[in-house]
């Protein structure tokens, strides 16, 4: 419905890209708890969370990759401050694991997890079925945070989001990853994740 009143997925696009890319300053009564700023996002708020995975959903996960690892690399740090927001429950850190993994859940009650950029070269989840997902990549590195191609179980892989069941099922996903963008992977309209529940 966002990107409806935006004016479609393009428009979803540059929308995000502007509230990375403006001013972080801030006018107005000064705001006490909005920390973590890049462009006027505040990663320090938990509930701004999922909007760094919604170019996913306009079909350009490659903006996703970029800035999942900017906010990692940047927001977050093995130092007694190295959180940028109040932990909250574990928002914080919970966001850091699943982005570190390579996927996020964007939306309760959805069972579309949206990948990003992973910063392992290979994380096994062993899960209470038994079974075992792994997240492996190929050519990872500071500035290789771009998927290239994917495969799921050995098959070629384009979508941009997985299933709950992708992972339950157990599995692995294997991501090449490279330094330059690819626009061509998990763009296409069948590869995009949705909210919209029919």
């Amino acid at each position: 419905g966002h990107m409806q009143l935006l004016g479609g997925k393009e428009k979803l696009g540059t929308f995000l890209d502007t509230l990375f890319t403006t001013s972080s300053k801030l006018k107005g009564p000064i705001k006490q708890d909005v920390s973590g700023l890049m462009g006027q996002y505040a990663h320090g708020n938990e509930p701004s969370h999922q909007i760094v995975y919604q170019y996913n959903y306009a079909g350009q996960p490659w903006k996703t990759q970029a800035r999942v690892r900017q906010i990692m690399d940047e927001f977050y740090s093995d130092k007694p401050d190295g959180l940028v927001g109040n932990e909250d429950c574990g928002q914080m850190s919970a966001w850091y694991i699943f982005s570190a993994l390579g996927f996020y859940p964007v939306c309760p009650g959805s069972d579309h997890y949206v990948i990003g950029s992973p910063i392992f070269d290979k994380a096994t989840l062993h899960l209470e079925n038994g079974k075992d997902f792994t997240v492996q990549t190929f050519g990872n590195g500071e500035n290789n945070v771009y998927i290239q191609s994917a495969t799921l179980n050995g098959s070629n892989y384009t979508k941009s989001f997985l299933k709950y069941t992708d992972i339950t099922n157990g599995g692995i996903l294997e991501l090449k990853m490279g330094s330059a963008a690819n626009p061509n992977w998990g763009s296409a309209e069948r590869d995009v994740p949705v909210t919209e529940i029919e």
